[in-house]
């Protein structure tokens, strides 16, 4: 198992795992990534933008997760940590974790906070960012596209500027 940035010819398969977790936690709605423009090009949505980045898990040749992480509603200090998915076959395994770190270490030296929203349904994916260190928050940041969400967290960044 490895952690790559995105190729084009990821496409395909990032948004086929996206969507079958969207639809297994009820997320297959309007107001969600579900409905993203981005959502069939993520190659396009996060090449060659300055903060912009999205990483594949691999294993064996096959996509089985990923996640991204852009400005949120274009903030220069606030990134968010986006369509962060994995394949059923990955969960428990500990690459989350390698996708989460990969992302932050990236966003840090981008963005003094991360910002994410979810889906309570999602129970073990709040767990999870309980557990590294994301903050609850009682209502979404101003700016937030993805009105259907219901959870919403924060973190502050290790930034090299202080």
């Amino acid at each position: 198992m490895f952690i790559r940035p995105i190729r084009k010819d990821d496409n395909a398969a990032i948004e086929r795992i996206i969507r079958e977790c969207l639809i297994e936690f009820g997320g297959n709605r309007e107001g969600l990534a579900w409905a993203d423009p981005s959502m069939s090009d993520l190659y396009g949505y996060y090449a060659d933008k300055h903060g912009y980045a999205y990483w594949i898990a691999e294993q064996d040749g096959e996509v089985l997760g990923g996640c991204g992480i852009a400005p949120f509603a274009d903030s220069d200090n606030v990134c968010e940590l986006q369509k962060m998915y994995l394949s059923t076959r990955l969960r428990g395994t500990g690459i989350a974790a390698k996708l989460l770190s990969t992302a932050e270490t990236f966003a840090s030296q981008h963005y003094r906070q991360c910002y994410l929203e979810t889906l309570q349904t999602m129970a073990a994916a709040n767990r999870f960012y309980l557990k590294h260190g994301f903050a609850p928050m009682q209502a979404p940041l101003e700016g937030s596209e993805h009105f259907a969400c219901d959870a919403w967290y924060i973190k502050n960044l290790h930034h090299p500027e202080g």
